[in-house]
């Protein structure tokens, strides 16, 4: 972990990121069918009716590609298509192909009906990229045979399969590769409600006690996102172990939050910190990334990669061609009060 002062990004308790130790509680928390997924119900509905369809004419399903913000279930729902399907999921991500006959090994080592789920696809090799067009468009894919003028290409069938894409970055994926799936799904951050029903479930297959006001405070403290859920569940049980009875309460469940420095919406030291950066000490803006970068010792990248999406989500932020802006909202919530003054906020009260 890389720290500058007491200010870090990396590893935070409510990144949205996957760490190891989320791979390992995750694995066994993920649900086998759509009928025992969670929230996502549009994406649910629309999923249901096409594997439905694939099955009736015994087809593999058409390519689906899942995009939206990170820790939302999109592996888990690649693994659900391919349970559905009742056939096998085969995993990697985009930055793990890096050659032509990488991606080459993967396809011809699959199945008819496969489903082939890569992860973080927008950041596939373009070269790579350029192979799998027609393996997804005529399942066949060109192979170079030899080298200098005695070079020629081989053309290697390949069953019929499903790709599944997932990306956070849906902008960044080139047009012809976006265009050769058929099936595209957002999926959207879940609400307290859906994150507390994740939660119980997430407990009863743990064997951790907890109330259902405490799963409601857990969720509405974990950003929208399934993944920091079930994170803060296995530390709030530590909490609960130590200095309560072991049962997940609301109260066990504030305390620990709040020692862990997340509040009730779920903003962290660093977003706290970021934002107080900009009412103290520029007026709430507007300020430049860089500038805003520089005075907090972080790279800029990480900041507006990291820390901006969900304060702008919240209403807390807002991008202008001048720079950044802390809005009237985050003025409220960290204590101060405000005024309105051509159109800018101004700082008029002291940090409660």
């Amino acid at each position: 972990m890389i720290e500058t002062g007491d200010f870090s990004f990396d590893n935070r308790l409510v990144s949205a990121q996957e760490t190891e130790e989320d791979s390992g509680i995750e694995r066994g928390l993920r649900p086998l069918t759509l009928g025992e997924y969670i929230g996502q119900d549009k994406v649910k509905e629309n999923m249901a009716i096409y594997i439905e369809a694939a099955k009736r004419r015994e087809k593999a399903l058409d390519h689906v590609l899942l995009y939206g913000p990170p820790g939302l279930g999109k592996t888990t729902l690649s693994a659900i298509i391919a349970h559905e399907m009742g056939v096998n999921l085969r995993i990697t991500t985009g930055p793990a192909i890096e050659r032509p006959g990488d991606l080459a090994a993967i396809l011809t080592n699959l199945s008819s009906g496969d489903v082939l789920f890569i992860d973080e696809i927008h950041r596939l090799n373009r070269s790579v990229e350029e192979i799998l067009y027609p393996a997804l468009e005529d399942h066949a894919i060109d192979i170079i045979v030899g080298k200098g003028p005695s070079a020629r290409s081989l053309r290697v069938d390949l069953p019929e399969f499903t790709l599944v894409g997932a990306t956070t970055r849906a902008g960044q994926l080139s047009a012809p590769l976006r265009d050769r799936f058929g099936i595209v799904q957002r999926l959207e951050l879940y609400t307290t409600e859906q994150l507390t029903e994740i939660i119980r479930r997430s407990a009863q297959i743990l064997e951790i006690p907890c109330t259902v006001d405490g799963a409601r405070e857990l969720a509405r403290r974990s950003r929208g996102t399934p993944r920091i859920a079930n994170r803060f569940l296995k530390r709030v049980r530590d909490f609960a172990d130590v200095i309560g009875d072991g049962k997940i309460t609301k109260e066990i469940a504030a305390k620990a939050l709040d020692r862990l420095e997340v509040d009730e919406i779920g903003l962290d030291s660093n977003d706290r910190r970021m934002l107080n950066m900009m009412i103290k000490s520029y007026n709430g803006g507007p300020v430049g990334l860089e500038t805003l970068a520089a005075a907090l010792g972080e790279e800029a990248v990480t900041l507006e990669d990291v820390c901006e999406p969900y304060l702008m989500q919240l209403g807390f932020l807002s991008r202008t061609p001048r720079g950044r802006c802390a809005t009237k909202l985050a003025y409220q919530h960290l204590g101060y009060s405000v005024q309105e003054d051509n159109e800018q906020l101004s700082l008029t009260g002291e940090f409660l």
